[in-house]
């Protein structure tokens, strides 16, 4: 069985070709600057990288030179378009319709459309992506995958806003967490690797970031909320900060509504703070010499650091912590900060292990004695959404 998997941003799109069967990515393409000039379609088959320069007008045009790349015997990747089985797309909101993945059908495109307003950014990219993907391929059974959907679990006195009533009935204004794929992934990574569900705190650490509380697999707290700007310190965006703020900024800078909320969200976070850059790397290269940028890596850890006491204190305890994404996986400075200090609560990383972890694996960094184990858990979210489609298109 051979699925692919679809991503659609405003001006991208980007695809992998799964053999089911083992669980094995045969293809990844990536179509950048839909409707720019300098599109092109860059595939990576076989351990190779090719590089076609073609004009992309819109998605649409996007899915078919896709499956003119897939087929092309050169690439030797499938013969026929009858080898793929089901396509599963990336959806960002669920909003509360939709509390798992669903097949397309053209009640789930009305109600996708009604959910515009909740993730108005990255919705008309999604849809737009799924209408391709019906055009060109016709026949094949299409499935939604939520980026909300493993949070909404969350109780109610978790994802309310102490505001009145009519904000949540009304207008939809409650939290409801982002990157579930990426946690869902991961939580069932653990299961695994630890022999049981548990209690388990889950940080993906990358340009966006979002911690999660895990309870025998059903998520009871998450620290984005209505939007992905809630909760911690990432690349571009602010994380947690009082609302007054919002009217302060907009009184001293003369700045509108939308344009405040852009500040918030593109231009702070570790770039508004450091002023360095937004990818950690660069900013940890000049930190030594630049006290903004130390400022800005100790904002971030003391964030995570924060969620992680919260979190704890959410689950009555923790039998696991799992890193996770870009810096989470990879930035081993910043793991050993966040869980320095932690001796109160029994719970440690063993250093050598930590800064000898084996990239691309599950790899443990417990430390010795340490109450809860520690884990780098590369995170996998397209054999997330490919799982969910496999089960639906099966079951169906």
């Amino acid at each position: 069985m051979k699925i692919l998997v679809i991503n659609a941003g405003s001006s991208s799109l980007k695809c992998q070709l799964f053999d089911m069967k083992s669980e094995k990515v045969l293809a990844k393409l990536t179509c950048e600057k839909i409707g720019l000039k300098g599109s092109s379609i860059t595939l990576k088959h076989d351990g190779k990288q090719k590089v076609y320069e073609v004009k992309l007008e819109n998605h649409e045009q996007s899915i078919s030179n896709v499956i003119k790349i897939l087929l092309d015997k050169e690439n030797n990747i499938i013969s026929s378009l009858d080898e793929i089985d089901a396509v599963g797309h990336r959806v960002l909101h669920g909003g509360e319709i939709y509390t798992s993945s669903v097949v397309i059908d053209k009640k789930v495109m009305k109600n996708l459309e009604e959910l515009k307003p909740l993730g108005p950014l990255h919705m008309p990219a999604n849809i737009m992506g799924i209408k391709a993907c019906q055009e060109v391929m016709k026949k094949k059974p299409q499935v939604a995958v939520f980026d909300t959907e493993f949070h909404a679990t969350l109780p109610d006195y978790a994802y309310r806003y102490a505001i009145p009533k009519k904000a949540y009935t009304d207008w939809k204004i409650r939290k409801y967490g982002f990157h579930g794929t990426s946690h869902k992934f991961v939580a069932n990574e653990l299961a695994k690797l630890t022999g049981k569900k548990g209690k388990f705190i889950i940080c993906h650490i990358g340009n966006g970031a979002s911690i999660s509380a895990v309870k025998n697999g059903v998520c009871l707290e998450t620290s984005m909320g209505f939007t992905p700007l809630e909760g911690l310190v990432m690349g571009t965006r602010s994380g947690d900060i009082d609302p007054a703020v919002v009217q302060r900024i907009m009184e001293m800078s003369g700045k509108n509504i939308e344009q405040t909320m852009n500040y918030l969200n593109k231009e702070s976070g570790l770039l508004g703070v450091s002023g360095v850059s937004s990818d950690i790397r660069d900013i940890q290269a000049v930190a030594e010499k630049n006290k903004d940028a130390q400022l800005a890596v100790k904002m971030l850890c003391y964030r995570v650091k924060k969620y992680i006491g919260e979190y704890i204190a959410v689950l009555n305890g923790v039998d696991a912590i799992a890193f996770t994404a870009g810096s989470g996986e990879n930035r081993p400075e910043l793991r050993q900060e966040i869980m320095d200090n932690l001796d109160w609560l029994g719970i440690s990383v063993d250093k050598k292990k930590n800064y000898g972890f084996e990239r691309g694996v599950n790899y443990e960094i417990t430390g010795k004695n340490s109450r809860a184990r520690v884990f780098v858990v590369p995170t996998d979210e397209e054999l997330m959404i490919a799982r969910d489609t496999k089960k639906l298109v099966i079951k169906k």
